[in-house]
């Protein structure tokens, strides 16, 4: 494929930009430019020249989708997916790059189109629409979390360095569509062939019974949830340990590690077997799950949230003063107004409502400054560090997303607002300190989707020509 590219330079190119220069608009469409006592004259191209101006070709495959993947972060482990980063070419002058604070656009983006990806701890895995292989994944492979992998010498790896394919066994030309990622465990859902499974399972979260002391590190198990086939899955989420699964008429499914609860099946234990969550929920519909750690939160069509889990940060008080509850809860949030989406972290929360504010409550980086870090109830982020100013009074935000131990927020007019603990800059603000109150990455295009692991982030966007 070539790709031409033509080149047409307009007079607002010819403005100064360096010291010494004096630029000024001539009769007859000329140009004086005075560069250090010297006088040369140009004419100004004009746009309907652009014919005129030489072709500059490029050579080399590039997808039609208008996505990119970005990523940033720590490097260490692989998740960032350049193997340039950890082995830099001996002849250049690049260093080992151990993390990357700002956004850096991933080659896997330019050859094929991503659809969706997500972050887990030390790892990432992206969806892509190809005829051959429709799922990849980069970072640690210790527990065959993004498949049987293995090099030129059919040795295993426990890291990969740039996104390898995850060689999943479907039939029928089954694609994957969605991915999400826990801690050392992957879901996935297909377009005709379900819900898979791959990596630890030592608490259940893959959907199938726990076989004491499997070596997930020697063999992958990838493994269809036959239990979920009739049930229309339409999204997928993971907790640490836990999976969930959100069918289209509303029914929240879920397995996994439950030492809090976070299974909300009614009781303790681990639960390898998948099945529908109980308590308020049954017989709303919900429509989103968020947990990223222990504590899990549900959104209904009504605009109402449920919660269950760790309560240890008293993310639940409105409704309990229990440290854990495993049944489902209806929470009253008051002052928040109906919410249109919501975001668990380890110990915090947020809410979302249809007004375009956000609200924050739990313990940790509340998004309010160093002086707030706890509170009990929902506390309203100031509108202004979010995008809203005299200058964009029409600005709300429209999407929030969590990490374990930090927040992502999205606009209406596709600003990316990040805070929270930053390791290895994985908030992509461009420095390696902790973010008090959000504020806003430097990435231009529409954001279509941001998943945030514990030390690095990466984000689907919508390409600006």
């Amino acid at each position: 494929m070539i790709t031409t590219v033509r080149r047409a330079f307009t007079t607002s190119f010819l403005q100064p930009v360096l010291q010494g220069v004096e630029c000024r608009p001539e009769q007859m469409g000329v140009f004086k430019l005075h560069v250090r006592g010297k006088t040369k004259y140009r004419k100004p191209m004009d746009p309907s020249h652009a014919d005129e101006v030489p072709e500059f070709q490029f050579v080399g495959l590039r997808n039609k989708a208008d996505t990119l993947a970005y990523v940033w972060g720590v490097a260490d482990h692989g998740g960032l997916g350049r193997a340039s980063f950890l082995r830099p070419d001996p002849k250049s002058r690049q260093k080992r790059m151990h993390y990357r604070f700002t956004p850096h656009r991933l080659g896997l983006g330019e050859y094929y189109e991503v659809k969706d990806l997500a972050c887990g701890y030390g790892f990432t895995l992206f969806a892509v629409n190809d005829s051959s292989v429709s799922c990849f994944g980069t970072g640690l492979n210790t527990d065959s979390q993004i498949g049987n992998q293995v090099n030129t010498k059919k040795n295993r790896l426990g890291m990969l360095i740039s996104p390898g394919p995850l060689d999943i066994p479907l039939t029928n030309q089954a694609k994957v569509k969605k991915v999400a990622a826990g801690r050392a465990h992957t879901v996935m859902l297909t377009d005709s062939a379900g819900v898979w499974t791959v990596g630890n399972n030592a608490y259940g979260q893959c959907g199938r019974p726990v076989i004491t002391d499997e070596d997930y590190s020697r063999k992958s198990v990838y493994h269809q949830i036959r239990v979920l086939e009739d049930k229309k899955i339409e999204h997928i989420e993971c907790g640490q340990d836990t999976s969930f699964f959100l069918s289209g008429d509303g029914v929240v499914y879920s397995c996994g590690w439950s030492a809090d609860g976070q299974t909300c099946r009614g009781h303790y234990n681990n639960e390898p077997n998948v099945g529908p969550i109980v308590g308020d929920v049954e017989g709303e519909k919900i429509i989103k799950v968020s947990c990223r750690g222990d504590c899990a939160l549900a959104l209904s069509d009504k605009g109402e949230v449920f919660g269950w889990g760790n309560n240890e940060y008293h993310q639940l008080s409105s409704v309990t003063q229990e440290m854990q509850i495993h049944t489902s809860r209806k929470m009253d949030l008051p002052g928040v107004g109906r919410i249109v989406d919501i975001a668990s972290g380890g110990t915090m929360c947020l809410a979302l409502n249809e007004d375009g504010d956000v609200f924050s409550w739990g313990f940790g980086f509340l998004g309010k400054g160093p002086e707030v870090s706890y509170s009990k109830t929902p506390v309203q982020i100031p509108s202004t560090l979010l995008g809203r100013t005299p200058l964009t009074p029409e600005a709300k935000v429209v999407s929030v997303y969590s990490g374990v131990n930090s927040f992502a927020a999205v606009n209406n007019i596709d600003s990316l607002y990040t805070w929270g603990k930053n390791p290895g800059g994985c908030l992509g603000l461009g420095h390696l300190k902790d973010q008090y109150f959000p504020f806003r990455v430097a990435l231009a295009g529409g954001i279509r989707k941001v998943s945030i692991g514990v030390d690095h982030m990466a984000v689907l966007v919508k390409e600006v020509f």
